[in-house]
């Protein structure tokens, strides 16, 4: 077995990173997204540069050889039943494929998790589909279920 290259995990800026995203989104969209036929990719980009402006939204990359392979957009404010403690919740989740062997997704939510705690966040809540679950991991970090979501498409 040959030895894993290690990624790079940082902080960014939306708008900085904004023009590398697509493809990935579109990778990411083209492997979770239900009801595909009925809900085009189409991100609100003037909606997330505002959150991130208002320092609601962190975004948190992976990088490979400065390319990037992976994110997790993460969703912070206060809560509306517990005024006094932050939380933070994942928008977004992915690692490319090719990069979801060894301990890279664990480092990535490690440094996400990390820069959280540094901004005072009580709780952090990572969503997953649950037909793609990534929950060997999350329980290997200490984290446990919490809620569970039904959707149903009811558009046109």
């Amino acid at each position: 077995m040959g030895t894993q290259k290690r990624l790079k995990y940082q902080q960014e800026f939306l708008r900085k990173i904004r023009h590398e995203l697509y493809q990935l989104f579109l990778a990411h969209w083209r492997e979770i997204a239900l009801n595909k036929g009925k809900i085009k990719l189409n991100p609100d980009w003037d909606a997330y540069f505002q959150l991130e402006a208002d320092g609601r939204l962190d975004v948190f990359t992976a990088r490979d050889d400065g390319v990037l392979v992976g994110y997790v957009f993460v969703l912070k404010s206060r809560h509306l039943h517990y005024k006094d403690h932050l939380m933070a919740m994942t928008d977004l989740v992915y690692l490319h494929p090719d990069h979801r062997r060894g301990w890279n997704a664990k480092r990535l939510f490690e440094f996400a998790e990390g820069c959280m705690k540094k901004d005072g966040v009580s709780t952090f809540t990572i969503g997953m589909k649950h037909h793609k679950p990534f929950s060997a991991i999350l329980d290997r970090m200490g984290y446990s279920p919490q809620d569970v979501s039904y959707s149903k498409y009811i558009g046109d």
